[in-house]
């Protein structure tokens, strides 16, 4: 395998840590021609998809890339905003107001995003990084919860990026913050806000996205992580048994997936009139396109069909100050000891001044 070409070594230019926060992905535009490639990409992931490969060659490019890639840019066009995915403009912003919180905090560290599918790819910011001086790097999935499928393949793309380099940076990775008290309380400060404003709903739905059934027999800590941080969040806003209920949406093709699925739950609660439903999703930081149209949209309609009365989609974290300073706390740690004092950097500077005099 040939390695990258390492960036210029410059004696004056300080050593400097990184952050990059990782998100899932989404296509370019929302058209069948730009969802293609990232659908293909994202399918192709044996971490996504636990099926023979040669079996699933012939279904991911016989079937599936010839019929979902129409369906899934209209869902995109549904929600697609003035500067593009939403999900690219939150993680986009995050990455940026979380650069200024850890700089207020002092913390010299240079803040990037990337996409674990699409673009900015994973690679091409590591290398970003390393040509911004970063020889430190700490990753930050985007997913509360672990899952093999989500942050476990993240960590796929940053050991397949380092591979190529010839001089990686160290790294260290956030693996989960589904129990951060942080993050647990910026999602009740979401929900008491809405409640402020809309008053309190009759019953809180918290839909997860799903995995397939046979990870968690596996295995896979993600059905158990989702469940503690739905039980961390229901303590902290007072909530008892029976007034919210776990689901897990976006299950794909005939397996079964992680119960109870978000579609049935919503029907059951619409058949029992429920008069209120507040619905939130704790495992996405960002609205993209399972809140905004399966969620606020999708889960809507089926809850109404069903005969439920109003339902109060509440948006993820975003780009709130709230969240940012989430952001930076559940980085801080593993940002410890990494962090240059502005002296030292000073001192390489004086040091490369004295080597270019002799």
């Amino acid at each position: 395998m040939p390695y990258q070409t390492e960036p210029d070594f410059r004696h004056d230019q300080a050593s400097r840590v990184g952050l990059l926060l990782v998100n899932l992905g989404t296509p370019e535009a929302p058209t069948a021609a730009a969802v293609r490639p990232y659908l293909k990409q994202f399918l192709s992931d044996p971490r996504v998809v636990e099926i023979p490969r040669l079996v699933w060659w012939f279904i991911l490019n016989g079937i599936i890339l010839n019929t979902r890639p129409k369906k899934s840019a209209a869902k995109y066009a549904s929600i697609w905003s003035r500067d593009g995915s939403p999900l690219a403009v939150h993680t986009r912003a995050q990455a940026k107001l979380l650069q200024g919180f850890l700089g207020n905090m002092g913390q010299n560290v240079v803040v990037d995003w990337a996409m674990r599918y699409g673009q900015p790819s994973v690679a091409d910011k590591m290398m970003a990084l390393k040509a911004a001086g970063c020889d430190r790097v700490l990753v930050l999935p985007l997913y509360p919860q672990y899952a093999a499928s989500s942050t476990g393949s993240v960590m796929d793309a940053v050991a397949d990026a380092i591979k190529t380099l010839r001089n990686p940076p160290e790294l260290r990775i956030v693996k989960h913050f589904h129990d951060a008290p942080d993050y647990i309380g910026t999602l009740a400060r979401r929900v008491e806000a809405h409640w402020i404003k809309q008053g309190r709903g009759d019953h809180l739905l918290m839909s997860f996205h799903g995995i397939p059934r046979f990870s968690l027999d596996k295995g896979d800590p993600y059905h158990c992580e989702c469940h503690k941080t739905a039980r961390l969040l229901a303590e902290r806003l007072g909530l008892a048994a029976g007034k919210y209920t776990v689901s897990f949406q976006s299950r794909f093709g005939k397996t079964e997936w992680l119960k109870p699925y978000t579609s049935v739950v919503l029907t059951e609660l619409g058949r029992k009139k429920t008069g209120k439903l507040d619905v939130i999703c704790p495992g996405f930081v960002s609205d993209c396109l399972e809140t905004l149209e399966e969620i606020a949209i999708e889960g809507k309609a089926e809850f109404m069909t069903a005969g439920g009365g109003e339902y109060r989609y509440i948006p993820a974290l975003n780009a709130e100050p709230d969240w940012i300073a989430a952001l930076g706390k559940i980085a801080a740690p593993h940002l410890g000891g990494w962090s240059l004092e502005p002296e030292e950097a000073g001192e390489r500077k004086a040091r490369a001044a004295r080597a270019t005099v002799k």
